[in-house]
């Protein structure tokens, strides 16, 4: 199948009320040109100086999603025009991401990375240091950032009872945070769910799914 039947393929399955970031970071220029052609948008890379490279070659309607661990000195390359960072794992990174765009002028929508998977070589907030970021004054005196969810990647396994009880706990965090109306948080954004098991993400209420060789892989 091309990439615009694969695009089409899953854009089905989501429905309307979830969206999907094509997840680009291995795909060449072309591939994105045809999935940019056949009317998609949201497209997710985990390099900087890659993203902000790729985003010089594509037109100025490309909405590029961070999807990639970030290094707070990385910040700068991405902070002028990046759609939306899923990875925020500390308060120093978000305060730098604050910082750098505020030099911009503008406000940069983030998601905070929880560890829900069972391998240690993931990165994320465990619920302590959640509570930390979000108890602490400083965050509250951020003007150009918006906490608008949590991104939460599954254990790499084919056990799907393991893999949905992840994303279960993720999606209940998810809920009570929206529930409890937090002042610093403006939450419409649950980003689960890849080429391997979106569909379960999908079941478990998902907002926003991050595909890669499932849409670029004929």
């Amino acid at each position: 199948m091309s990439i615009a039947d694969n695009l089409k393929r899953i854009k089905k399955e989501l429905g309307d009320d979830v969206t999907l970031v094509a997840v680009s970071k291995y795909s060449s220029d072309e591939e994105v040109q045809e999935a940019y052609d056949a009317g998609h948008r949201d497209f997710g890379e985990n390099k900087a100086q890659d993203v902000a490279a790729r985003k010089e070659r594509f037109p100025e309607d490309v909405r590029w999603h961070f999807i990639g661990h970030l290094q707070r000195n990385k910040v700068k390359y991405i902070a002028p025009f990046i759609h939306m960072i899923h990875s925020v794992d500390s308060l120093r990174l978000l305060k730098e991401i604050n910082k750098r765009a505020k030099n911009e002028n503008r406000v940069i929508p983030c998601t905070l990375q929880m560890h829900i998977a069972k391998e240690s070589s993931k990165f994320g907030l465990d619920r302590e240091e959640l509570n930390e970021i979000l108890s602490n004054e400083q965050v509250g005196a951020f003007e150009n950032v918006a906490i608008c969810g949590l991104m939460g990647m599954a254990t790499n396994t084919d056990k799907e009872p393991v893999i949905r009880s992840e994303f279960q706990e993720l999606k209940a965090l998810y809920d009570n945070l929206k529930e409890k109306n937090h002042p610093l948080l403006e939450v419409d954004t649950l980003s689960m769910g890849m080429s391997q098991d979106y569909k379960i993400a999908l079941e478990c209420g998902t907002d926003m799914v991050r595909i890669g060789s499932a849409v670029f892989k004929s």
